[in-house]
């Protein structure tokens, strides 16, 4: 018989074989997060928010040992083991019209930033604070299958509630500091939780006035005043004069009285020379300190100081404090001309209160005169000083929630829910 075109054995072998079809490889970001090193892309716009972002870092690292991290941070992120592509520095703007004059800037940074996070393709990507920038880039990434998480809830309590809505829009889960913002979430159908503030982890519920005086090298019997005028260039220009103009009145009712003023960073700490300087403060019982807010709270017997998060530290602290605040002149007449602030009260002790612990000095009631008169008050009267306390050890248990730690379950949550496909 002839052979003709019949298959040789090893022809025929591999003809009678089964077929074997090759799966195709799934991208990383659809993989489940058990197979794979878990990519998570980070943004802190300012100092608090880098913070934030480092405590998160290693609660996250905690649960996922070979986890990479990169994004936008400072050097607390950095050292939390963060690759920054862009620095912390280049988002920390205040006031509308600081913004406007960075806006191009900006929006080039963001444009080239939200490609590159989509590129590296992360599992989740989560936005701390600085919701002007990040909450349209959560918005972009979410649109093209990105998990988002927006960490710091903006005070969707003091402005427009409607505004929740449009966080919804951008981010998958909402990660609140404060227990009064998940129910103004939850009215709109969005996932916030209530993690707690690491600050209030960090600060013990008992802090050590003495010890800190030792630390700074300040008398241990003077009366000392903290003066706080802010963490950045434009906040120091706008409140350290009329600060300064209320210590110096102060310093000439009370000749054993001692300043300590921190700076933030060597550009404030140049202006506050000069500002401290114009005041004509005498120089021998003022304490100028590189950083070391904490420590300059709580070796305090009072604390002036901007409106921010350094009046829940000087809560946390135990001290009483009075706050002020300006804006620009247009930011202010934009804002009271259309009616965007729905509360009155922007100190945060006095928000999660739901009353006055602190009086609040804002815009033109900021002046020499008043500022130096409600510290003068804290002064006077003991009593009311020792009246703070039991209010802010209230708060203080009620905002201890281990909060890079829930924060890092959230975050796990969410990694562990099936991957969400881009719209189309």
């Amino acid at each position: 018989m002839s052979m003709g075109n019949r298959p040789g054995n090893g022809e025929l072998a591999a003809a009678s074989a089964p077929t074997t079809v090759q799966p195709t490889a799934l991208p990383a970001s659809l993989l489940p997060v058990s197979r794979r090193k878990v990519r998570i892309a980070l943004v802190a716009g300012e100092a608090s928010g880098d913070g934030l972002g480092a405590g998160l870092i290693n609660a996250l690292r905690a649960r996922y040992p070979d986890a990479e991290f990169a994004g936008i941070g400072g050097d607390a992120m950095r050292n939390a083991g963060c690759e920054t592509w862009f620095d912390a520095s280049e988002l920390a703007l205040m006031g509308l019209a600081e913004i406007l004059r960075h806006l191009p800037r900006l929006l080039k940074l963001r444009k080239a930033f939200r490609q590159r996070v989509l590129d590296w393709q992360p599992d989740v990507f989560i936005g701390i604070d600085a919701p002007d920038f990040n909450l349209a880039v959560e918005k972009w990434l979410k649109q093209r299958g990105i998990r988002t998480v927006h960490y710091v809830s903006p005070s969707v309590w003091a402005w427009r509630e409607k505004r929740a809505e449009k966080i919804g829009a951008s981010a998958d889960l909402v990660l609140c500091l404060f227990p009064m913002e998940p129910p103004i979430y939850a009215r709109h159908g969005i996932d916030a939780r209530f993690v707690g503030h690491p600050m209030a982890d960090d600060i013990p519920l008992q802090s050590d006035r003495l010890q800190a005086r030792q630390a700074l090298d300040i008398p241990a019997q003077a009366p000392v005043l903290a003066v706080l005028p802010g963490s950045r260039l434009g906040e120091v220009s706008r409140l350290g004069p009329p600060f300064f103009a209320a210590a110096w009145q102060l310093c000439e009712d009370r000749h054993d009285l001692h300043l300590v003023v921190p700076a933030a960073n060597a550009k404030c700490k140049a202006m506050l020379v000069e500002q401290i300087r114009a005041a004509a403060l005498p120089s021998a019982r003022v304490h100028l300190l590189d950083g070391r807010a904490r420590e300059a709270m709580t070796a305090a017997d009072v604390v002036m100081l901007a409106s921010g998060t350094a009046t829940l530290e000087t809560m946390l602290v135990k001290r009483p404090m009075v706050v002020g605040y300006r804006v620009s002149e247009l930011t202010y007449r934009i804002v009271s001309s259309l009616g965007l602030i729905k509360v009155n009260r922007y100190a945060l002790p006095n928000v999660l209160a739901g009353k006055d612990l602190a009086p609040e000095l804002i815009q033109h009631d900021c002046t020499p005169d008043n500022l130096a008169g409600a510290v003068r008050d804290w002064f006077d009267d003991p009593a009311r000083v020792a009246g703070l306390q039991d209010d802010y050890l209230r708060l203080h248990q009620q905002l201890r929630q281990d909060a890079s730690a829930r924060a890092a379950d959230a975050v796990a949550g969410l990694l562990d829910a099936p991957a969400r496909q881009a719209q189309p």
